[in-house]
C-alpha cells in the first residue's frame, strides 16, 4: 500500500509539474509576443455588477466621469472577473466580486520581493543582498551550478541579472527566451537581464533557509495580518516543484482583489500601515530608482526588484510600477495619482481547453493559444459560455484598457 501511495504521489507530482510548464509556456508567449499581432476580440458586455462613485466625487479625485464610462464599458466586454480602481483610499469604481480569490500566477514574485525586503540584514535570520550563492551554500541538482554562477548575489537574483541559464520549475518555454538572452553558456553575473524563473525559485529557497520561515507563514504574519487582509490564509500558498530540473521550488499564491488592494496600499504608503513600517521605505524606492531596462516597449519597459516599470509611451506617470501574472492578473501602484488598479481573470476554464490541446493533441503552446483566441472571433462562438465568460484577455486588449484608464484622468 505504501508503495502504491508513493507511485500515486509521483504521478500527481509529474502531472502538476507538466501543467505548470505548459502554463508558463502560455505566460511567456502572451507577455513577450503580444499574441503575434492577432486582432482584438469583440464580445457583448457581461452582466457583472459595477459600483461607481458619483460623478462629482470621482472628478474631485481626478477622474472624468465619461472616461470612467469608457473604462468600465470596455472591462465588461473582456474576460475580466474583478477590476477595481482605488484613489486616496476610496473605491472609484469596481467590477465583479472583489472577495473571490484567483490564482495570481507570476504576481508571486512581487510578494516574494516584499518578504525579502522585510528581512534584510547581515545577522542570523536575515538576508544580505551582497551574499553570493556560494556563501549561502546554494547549488542545484541534478545539474550543478558552475563556480562562476555561484558568484551571483541575492541582489542579482532580485534584479533578474544573475546570468544563470539553468532549468527551473514552472518555466516551460520560458527557457527558450532565457537561452536567447543568455545563451547556453556561462555569463558574468550582473551583466544581462532575463526574466528567469531560476532566479526567483532560488530566491524562495534562500528566503526560507535564511529566515527559517515558510513563504505562506511569513506572508500571513508579516503582511496579511497587519494589513487587514480578510480572505488570505496560509492555505492560499502552494509549491510547484520539478526535481528532475532543479531543487528549487516556486511558491504560488491565490488572492482576492480586496486583499490585493491591502497589499498595494502598503507600497502606496511607502511601506507603511498606519504608524507601522512594514516594508522599508528604501526598499519601495528601489523599484523605480534602480530598475533595469528590458529591451521591450510598453508596460514591460523596465523591471526592478521583481516589479515591472511602464515605459514613457504608456501615459502612466513616472514612478508607476506594477505586478503581472498569466491572464493579465495585475496590480498597478501609481503614486502620482495616489491610486491602485487591480485586474483579475479566472484562468481555470482557459487551461481546461489549452492543456489538452498541448498534451493530447501535440500542439505547440503558441498554436493552441492562437486557436483559442481565433475561435472566439467566429460569430457562432462569440456568445458561448467560454467565449463570453472565460476567453483569454489578450495583451492588445489589456494595453487598450490601460490606455483608457490614462485617458480617464483629468
Amino acid at each position: 500500500m505504501q508503495m502504491e501511495a508513493q507511485i500515486s504521489k509521483r504521478r500527481v507530482f509529474a502531472w502538476i509539474s507538466s501543467l505548470l510548464a505548459i502554463v508558463a509556456s502560455a505566460a511567456v508567449y502572451l507577455s513577450m509576443t503580444g499574441e503575434s499581432g492577432l486582432a482584438k476580440q469583440s464580445s457583448s458586455a457581461r452582466p457583472h455588477e459595477v459600483t461607481r462613485l458619483d460623478a462629482k466625487r470621482a472628478e474631485g479625485l481626478g477622474w472624468r466621469s465619461d472616461g470612467l464610462d469608457a473604462v468600465f464599458g470596455f472591462v465588461a466586454t473582456l474576460s475580466t472577473d474583478s477590476f477595481v480602481i482605488v484613489t486616496n483610499g476610496e473605491v472609484v469604481g469596481a467590477y465583479g466580486d472583489l472577495r473571490k480569490q484567483y490564482s495570481t500566477h507570476s504576481m508571486r514574485k512581487s510578494f516574494l520581493s516584499a518578504l525579502v525586503g522585510m528581512h534584510l540584514g547581515p545577522g542570523a535570520g536575515q538576508i544580505s543582498l551582497d551574499a553570493t550563492l556560494e556563501e549561502l551554500g546554494i547549488d542545484d541538482a541534478p545539474e550543478p551550478l558552475t563556480a562562476k554562477q555561484r558568484q551571483a548575489t541575492v541582489r542579482h537574483l532580485l534584479k533578474s541579472v544573475s546570468g544563470i541559464s539553468h532549468p527551473a520549475a514552472a518555466s516551460g518555454s520560458l527557457q527558450a527566451d532565457i537561452d536567447r538572452r543568455l545563451g547556453n553558456r556561462e555569463n558574468e553575473p550582473g551583466t544581462i537581464w532575463a526574466y528567469n524563473n531560476w532566479d526567483y525559485n532560488a530566491l524562495t529557497t534562500i528566503f526560507e533557509m535564511r529566515t527559517g520561515l515558510g513563504i505562506a507563514e511569513a506572508f500571513h504574519q508579516g503582511i496579511a495580518v497587519p494589513s487587514g487582509m480578510e480572505g488570505f490564509d496560509i492555505g492560499a500558498v502552494s509549491y510547484v516543484a520539478d526535481a528532475s530540473l532543479s531543487v528549487h521550488k516556486a511558491a504560488a499564491f491565490r488572492m482576492s482583489a480586496r486583499d490585493l488592494v491591502r497589499f498595494g496600499q502598503i507600497y502606496l504608503n511607502n511601506g507603511r500601515i498606519g504608524d507601522r513600517q512594514i516594508v522599508p521605505r528604501e526598499w519601495v524606492n528601489r523599484i523605480t530608482e534602480n530598475f533595469t531596462q528590458t529591451g521591450m516597449d510598453g508596460l514591460r519597459w523596465g523591471h526592478g526588484y521583481l516589479w515591472w516599470i511602464p515605459g514613457p509611451g504608456t501615459g502612466l506617470p513616472e514612478g508607476t510600477f506594477w505586478s503581472w501574472g498569466l491572464g493579465n492578473q495585475a496590480l498597478f501602484v501609481v503614486p502620482e495619482w495616489n491610486t491602485l488598479i487591480i485586474h483579475q481573470s479566472e484562468t481555470a476554464e482557459f487551461l481546461k481547453r489549452f492543456v489538452p490541446m498541448v498534451e493530447r493533441d501535440g500542439m505547440k503552446g503558441e498554436v493552441a493559444i492562437e486557436h483559442l483566441i481565433l475561435s472566439c472571433l467566429e460569430p457562432e462562438n462569440r456568445e458561448s459560455d467560454y467565449c463570453a465568460e472565460h476567453r483569454f484577455t489578450t495583451r492588445r486588449e489589456f494595453d487598450k484598457l490601460i490606455s483608457l484608464i490614462v485617458k480617464a484622468r483629468n
